[in-house]
């Protein structure tokens, strides 16, 4: 069954506090959830304050649907952070197929 996963690399620049970057964080991940069946977590330590890595993944029994629904959570990811004042300055998803 193909499993595919999509990293995005954010940057915040108004956040002041680990406070402020972790209200866009939050924010992107509860919208992404809502809109999405999907797995997101935050995949860096949240040291620095106006930067975030974030990796989701999606499973799904077709390829195709696979890729269409990633491009799909990336836009909707733009979006949604480029509505919080933030910016996706990188992201790139990888399709892997376990054996049968």
């Amino acid at each position: 069954m193909p499993i595919a996963s999509l990293t995005l690399e954010i940057e915040i620049p108004q956040a002041q506090s680990i406070k402020d970057r972790r209200q866009v964080v939050r924010s992107l991940k509860d919208r992404l959830r809502h809109a999405f069946n999907l797995a997101i977590a935050e995949l860096d330590s949240g040291e620095v304050w106006n930067r975030a890595t974030i990796g989701i993944a999606v499973i799904s029994s077709s390829k195709s649907y696979l890729a269409g629904q990633l491009q799909e959570i990336d836009q909707a990811a733009h979006r949604i952070v480029n509505g919080l004042g933030a910016q996706i300055v990188d992201s790139w998803a990888e399709t892997l197929s376990q054996p049968d």
